[in-house]
């Protein structure tokens, strides 16, 4: 099942794809609420429901309705660094032996064909092709064997970086360097796990303004999605909605020679397989 949020004239709506046609969720079923992470509450229930709506509801007009964030509050996106092995040696950084973790807050999130803003006060903004768990269910302490149960589906993401903030501020600002306002993308749809049984063994690339910047594999993860999961959930209680950023392939720009970084009429987009491509300009 393939679901996204997109703009309605009454508001942020969900809606799930049909033969090229979009089913607005809600309209066809009262019951069903109209925002994403509400519907992943539901339960199994939930999406049952939704592809049952899919299957038989009346398409919405725009075949090619405004596209918002799939999750648009989530409680918690949470952030994964340095989970390629290639990545970390671009990095100067020598694998990690745990998960290193930080967040975005959720105002940071934007959906496809926003503008990344640039800020005034970075000059060295790059880009992260990642894929982006969603979690579907609340829980604690999970194990690896039954984490892919709590993850709903995929999306793609691109964790936008001011590395100058990130690197160079007194004691390392992985916080502040990460999460500027647009500094999320993600979209442009969500896809339901049943479609990508193995998220282990996806092909995940960027490309800005048209040429290829990383080209790799899932399959490349020091971490696994279970670890991550099952790992996190140590500390905190992950619920429907959360999501969770799983790291970048090597090719990011503050690694090249000379290193590249997002400029105002630039378009950088990210690309996992079976999900789609994510497009955003960016902008002053």
């Amino acid at each position: 099942m393939r679901l996204i949020t997109y703009q309605s004239e009454s508001g942020p709506r969900v809606a799930g794809l049909r033969e090229g046609h979009w089913i607005d969720l809600n309209a066809n079923d009262p019951g069903l609420p109209g925002d994403l992470r509400a519907l992943l509450a539901m339960g199994a229930d939930g999406l049952k429901r939704a592809g049952e709506v899919i299957l038989s509801g009346r398409p919405i007009e725009n075949s090619n309705p405004t596209r918002l964030a799939p999750v648009l509050s989530p409680e918690k996106i949470i952030c994964v660094g340095l989970n390629y092995a290639d990545h970390a040696r671009e990095s100067g950084a020598q694998p990690p032996p745990v998960p290193v973790i930080f967040n975005k807050f959720p105002t940071a999130l934007i959906g496809p064909e926003q503008p990344i803003i640039v800020p005034p006060v970075s000059e060295e903004v790059d880009f992260e092709a990642e894929l982006v768990l969603v979690i579907g269910r609340q829980g604690r302490n999970i194990t690896q064997d039954d984490a892919l149960d709590y993850v709903a589906g995929y999306t793609c993401g691109n964790d936008i970086s001011a590395r100058d903030w990130q690197l160079r501020k007194p004691g390392g600002q992985w916080l502040l360097g990460k999460t500027f306002d647009t500094f999320a993308p993600t979209g442009p749809e969500f896809v339901t796990a049943d479609e990508l049984p193995d998220p282990n063994r996806l092909r995940i690339c960027s490309r800005l303004n048209g040429e290829v910047m990383q080209d790799s594999s899932t399959a490349q993860f020091i971490f696994s999605v279970q670890y991550l999961v099952s790992y996190i959930s140590q500390v905190c209680t992950l619920k429907p909605g959360d999501l969770i950023f799983t790291g970048t392939p090597p090719g990011v720009g503050f690694s090249r020679q000379p290193p590249v970084f997002l400029k105002p009429g630039d378009v950088i987009e990210i690309e996992v397989e079976g999900i789609g491509v994510l497009r955003n300009p960016v902008a002053s």
